[in-house]
């Protein structure tokens, strides 16, 4: 779960860093009045001593990180103590940051057996409502015998009306403070010092991230902090910014659709803008939808997947080999014999190292462990070629550190007794200086490059507040490694902070919550649930190369010029918005946007407005020095306007009403708006009538024509069905008592026709939910056919009689229909599902058929049923599983409609055979493993629904190259690295499925065709330990079965084992065979054991005890754990 922080919540500490309750949010900041009008008597008094500084009054310094606080010290000598009268003592007031502040103990202890000691507001009843003022501050009870030994609890709070006083109610057990030889109370004295910061209270609601730091942050689209958190650390590493900066991009290039531009832009404007910025852009270039802006995901996992991304990209390029150059180092993974001369090697690259966190108390534990040596002796002991069993020396070591490491902190991990993931909260330091050289050179190979100095600064800390199914993520990041100011990026809002914050206080563990001095239970302790997950740390000797300077001329020009214009863009929008009140908006629409925009980018109503220019008229404007406006921008003479209202009718249409009246245009142009717009629009709609200059004369009339009652204005569109194109052709005003045989020539001059053109006319009604649009009877007077003022006639030339229509779309209505129902699908190969392919426009009213009949014509292919197609999952941007059965009663939209969602891609492909004879088949997916377990062959076979297995035998047979001629076959169930079941000749194909198991075929061996009745057929498999839990068998690769005799020993099973996958002798040294049953540890062979001695006769054959293969997967790497078994794995799809 995501979410945008309030005011920074208190924090104390006591070692650790604490996390306290902050439940006031105003932001206020008003002084005390000063000493001398008055203070609050104390409850209870106590001779007392201020320690003062040269000057005689309190040590107050500027000396603070923060420019914004001041600091001040109190020591509080209490004489007489265990004398002390009354349950509480208060202090004499002192002045930090032009505040009072009080020290308040309880000698006794606040309802509890240990010492309570506050920092206190001496006047809080006296200060205004809503008072607040912020205080970072420790209490401290010294040791008068060994200093060393104080004891010290730091806190942070704001100070306001509700909660006046903060501390610890547990500060230290009174047993201990009065105990002479612990040294706290001498002579009867105990001595109290208070450090007190005194902080700028903050209103982070009004927050400017680059005034007041010089960096901004990033907008959360969701749930994308973690993305943020990644983003902010590699923009601060410079090399890495500049690189990217300098990948090939282009002008022509889209945001969209390009992952280096999109992060340039994104960089640019980090750098350079003063507002925080958002990451759409990116995020649509990776080919995420609002679904993935919604999904939390793994920084981890996205910082090698971007990493991935962008060396692919990078490679051809100047910038080729920059991932490598800054984060990868390499390892060496060694076994090495005790008592003979034989060692096994094998070097690995890594981008990040993961370092266990459980059972470590920091990252020198961690890389202790991580090296650690494992001793293999006796049952556990190392085959070692032509040297047998040998105890031997396992382990890791580095050949060398990348200039920036990354460490991922394993702070999730698997819970096997109770079956679910699990974040480990523990306490876990991490220096600000790394020094991997320490104890000569331990971490590192003999080998390595001694002149390369392993010293590292800290430069960013991930951090992840939250549990196992949820959370939140922010970054502390130190652009500057030579200084200790420290930055919080938490989304937008970019903070200064401490380098104590930064660091310490994101070690985790459990801290004491502070609490309130009176009426207080005892304090007690919680788990700090916001703890780092994730170090990045830079090489010292590197710092100069990769802490460089960026500067504009690193960024390509056409990205500086496409900035400095949306900068300007978005200046000028911000400038109206602020003028937007003293401004009336108006619209005018004319006939020529009406002809511009009919037939083109709509085809019903007459104007959308969205395409309309906007004129910005203030507002008391008088409308007649508007019309003088429109006269010079259009030419059209002031006594030639007439301006219409719009009504938006019941049938969902907009048409122009009527002409505003003479009493209307006296108006201004805010009482013209506020008279007319019932509707909640911010602009004023008008449509403007103007006579147009005809051909046959040479100037405008003098004077718009007479309008009555008896007359409408119509609007005329042209409908060609030669060409299926709609277009607009004028308007006209006719006497409601007329009929349209009175005006067709007029009409027909509109278009160009003769007068005398035969044409159809039809009314144009509405167009949602769905198209109404009638023919006119000709013979009704335009009062009879219930027209009115805005209606709009569609027509066309009229077919000759008995003559049948070869158009698709003969009439209007059927075009109208066409129209509305359009739909552009964006088709796509299903083996290149990322890719697109071509846009077909088609009707949503189109059937299956219509569809695969367009498809197939498109591509050129002969057989339409010869296409089968695939629908769109919006969740995960790939084809569903489940294709489209042949002529299914779907029409278009219902197949470009999901249960939620609606899109508007399909996936096809080509089949060899019709599909209706395709589904009345059973196809398999079928890989065919040799006799040495590889996987040589993917088949895909097809069969009657109807057949068996028996029947898929015989079809591979045809397919698969044998040993010879009669070698017998058979189809196992593989799934998760093992052999579920051996499927029965017998068995329908039909309940057969290849989408969660994988079906493979294989010779069965000789030696199984001929086994006595005392062998066995046992299941081998490889393995490995888990790390976490060494009893946890970690399946992989290929599994096997093999024929075991009765008498037969690991030895000799291993020599067989060894000759059948080909193993070579320096690999095969290195595996170790077990017995494994899943609810114990796995048990090693020696060579002279019986391997059958510890198998059981009978049981489930997928949850039997099996011959386990112990050694190294040195196949494609797993995919990173996920924080949660619901989360989804994190994509980048270009």
């Amino acid at each position: 779960m995501t979410r945008i922080s309030p005011p920074e919540a208190p924090l104390a500490q006591d070692g650790d860093a604490d996390e306290a309750m902050d439940p006031y949010s105003r932001v206020m900041d008003i002084p005390m009045p000063d000493a001398a009008d008055g203070t609050e008597a104390p409850d209870a008094t106590s001779p007392m001593e201020v320690i003062q500084a040269g000057d005689g009054v309190p040590t107050v310094a500027n000396k603070d990180e923060d420019e914004d606080s001041l600091t001040g010290s109190f020591t509080w000598k209490i004489e007489s103590f265990s004398k002390a009268v009354g349950p509480k003592l208060y202090s004499d007031p002192f002045t930090v940051g032009g505040y009072h502040w009080r020290v308040l103990i309880f000698p006794r202890g606040n309802n509890s057996d240990n010492l309570s000691l506050y920092l206190d507001v001496p006047e809080a009843a006296k200060l205004p409502y809503a008072w607040q003022r912020h205080a970072k501050f420790n209490l401290k009870v010294i040791n008068q015998v060994d200093e060393e030994k104080t004891i010290r609890k730091e806190t942070d709070h704001m100070f306001c009306d509700k909660a006046s006083d903060w501390g610890f109610t547990s500060f230290m057990p009174l047993a201990d403070l009065v105990d002479p030889a612990a040294g706290f109370l001498h002579d009867d004295v105990v001595v109290v010092r208070a450090d007190v910061q005194v902080k700028k209270v903050v209103d982070y609601w009004n927050w400017d991230s680059k005034k007041e730091t010089g960096f901004v942050g990033l907008k959360n689209q969701g749930a994308t902090c973690y993305m943020n958190s990644l983003l902010q650390t590699l923009y601060h590493i410079p090399y890495f910014r500049k690189s990217v900066y300098h990948m090939p991009t282009t002008e022509n290039d889209s945001a969209a659709s390009s992952i280096p531009l999109a992060l340039q832009r994104l960089f640019y404007k980090l750098q350079f803008k003063d507002t925080s910025v958002s990451t759409k852009d990116l995020t649509t270039s990776f080919g995420w939808g609002p679904t993935e802006s919604f999904e939390q995901h793994d920084v981890q996992e996205l910082n090698r997947i971007l990493c991935e991304n962008l060396e692919e990209k990078m490679k051809g390029t100047a910038v080729e080999g920059t991932i490598q150059h800054l984060f990868e180092g390499h390892q060496l993974s060694f076994i090495d014999c005790i008592n003979v001369d034989y060692k096994s090697e094998r070097k690995e690259a890594f981008l990040d190292l993961q370092l266990d966190v459980r059972g470590c108390k920091n990252v020198y534990e961690s890389f202790d462990k991580y090296v650690e040596v494992e001793i293999l002796a006796k049952e556990n002991s190392y085959q070692a070629e032509s040297f047998g069993l040998q105890e031997a020396r396992k382990g890791v070591k580095f050949v060398d550190f990348p200039p920036v490491l990354q460490l991922q902190l394993k702070r999730f991990d698997f819970d096997y007794e109770r079956g679910i993931m699990t974040k480990n909260n523990d306490r876990y330091e991490f220096p600000a200086e790394l020094d991997l050289d320490r104890d000569d050179y331990k971490y590192l190979t003999e080998d390595a490059d001694r002149s390369v100095r392993n010293k590292y600064l800290l430069h960013s800390v991930l951090v992840h507040s939250g549990g196992i199914h949820g959370g939140h993520y922010y970054a502390f990041i130190r652009p500057q490694l030579r200084s200790n100011q420290w930055f919080k990026f938490d989304d937008e809002r970019v903070t200064k902070e401490s380098a104590k914050k930064a660091v310490e206080e994101q070690y985790g563990g459990e801290e004491e919550l502070p609490s309130h001095g009176l009426g207080n239970p005892p304090s007690f302790k919680f788990t700090k649930f916001s703890n780092a997950y994730m170090l990045v740390y830079i090489r010292v000797s590197d710092i100069e190369n990769i802490m460089c300077d960026v500067t504009k001329d690193d960024v390509a020009e056409h990205l500086q010029l496409r900035a400095a214009k949306e900068e300007e863009e978005k200046a000028i929008k911000k400038k109206n918005k602020a003028e937007e009140h003293m401004y009336t908006l108006i619209k005018v629409a004319t006939e020529e946007d009406i002809r511009a925009q009919i037939g083109t980018t709509t085809h019903f109503d007459l104007v959308n407005y969205d395409s309309i220019k906007v004129h910005r008229v203030k507002k008391q404007t008088p409308f007649q020095d508007f019309k003088a406006q429109i006269a010079e921008e259009l030419g059209i003479p002031v006594a030639l306007q007439r301006y219409w209202v719009w009504a938006k009718r019941q049938n969902k249409t907009n048409r122009p009403n009527r002409p505003l009246t003479a009493v209307e245009e006296a108006q201004t142009v805010q009482q013209l708006k506020d008279s007319h717009m019932k509707m909640p629009l911010t602009e004023l709609r008008l449509f403007l009538e103007a006579p147009v200059l005809r051909e046959d004369l040479k100037q405008l009339p003098q004077a718009l024509p007479e309008r009555t009652k008896e007359d409408i204005l119509m609007f005329f569109k042209l409908y060609d069905p030669e060409k299926e194109t709609l277009q607009y052709v004028g308007s006209l005003y006719v006497r409601l008592s007329s009929r349209p045989t009175e005006v067709m020539g007029r009409i027909n001059r509109l278009a160009g026709f003769p007068e005398d053109q035969p044409i159809k006319l039809f009314e144009e009604i509405k167009f949602d939910p769905n198209v109404m649009c009638e023919a006119i009877d000709k013979k009704l007077t335009f009062k009879g056919s219930q027209l009115e003022d805005g209606d709009i006639i569609c027509f066309q030339k009229a077919a000759p009689l008995g003559v049948e229509s070869r158009h698709r779309f003969p009439e209007v209505p059927a075009f109208m229909e066409n129209v509305v129902n359009r739909q552009v699908v964006h088709f796509r190969k299903l083996e290149k599902p990322s890719a697109p392919d071509f846009d077909l426009e088609l009707s949503k009213q189109h059937s299956y058929l219509d569809v695969i009949s367009a498809l197939a014509a498109h591509i050129g292919l002969d057989d339409p049923a010869k296409l089968r197609l695939s629908q769109h999952n919006v969740h995960t941007h790939m084809p569903r599983v489940a294709p489209f059965k042949y002529a299914t009663n779907d029409k278009l939209y219902d197949m470009l409609r999901g249960n939620t969602s609606y899109s508007d891609i399909l996936y096809y492909e080509v089949l060899d055979i019709p599909l209706p004879d395709l589904e009345k088949l059973k196809t398999l997916n079928v890989v065919f493993a040799n006799s040495k377990v590889e996987e040589v062959a993917s088949h895909q076979i097809r069969i009657p629904r109807t057949g068996t297995v028996s029947d898929l035998l015989v079809e591979l047979r045809k397919k698969v190259e044998l040993s010879r001629p009669d070698a017998e076959l058979r189809v196992v169930e593989v799934i998760m690295s093992k052999i579920f079941k051996i499927l029965p000749p017998g068995d329908p194909v039909d309940k057969i499925s290849d989408q969660y198991w994988k079906i493979r075929a294989e010779e069965v061996p000789e030696e199984e065709l001929q086994a006595g009745p005392q062998d066995r057929l046992l299941h081998v498999y490889h393995f490995r330990r888990d790390k976490l839990n060494k009893d946890q068998a970690i399946l992989f690769g290929n599994p096997f079965l093999l024929v075991v005799r009765e008498e037969e020993t690991m030895g000799e099973v291993k020599a067989r084992i060894k000759a059948k996958l080909g193993v070579k002798d320096e690999d095969f040294e290195t595996w170790k065979f077990a017995y494994v049953n899943n609810k114990a540890s796995p048990v090693y062979y020696e060579d002279q054991d019986l391997v059958l001695g510890r198998f059981p006769r009978a049981g489930s054959i997928f949850e039997a005890p099996f011959l386990g293969m112990e050694h190294a997967d040195t196949g494609p790497k797993r995919a990173h754990v996920m924080n949660s078994i619901r989360e989804r794995p994190v994509k980048i799809y270009n």
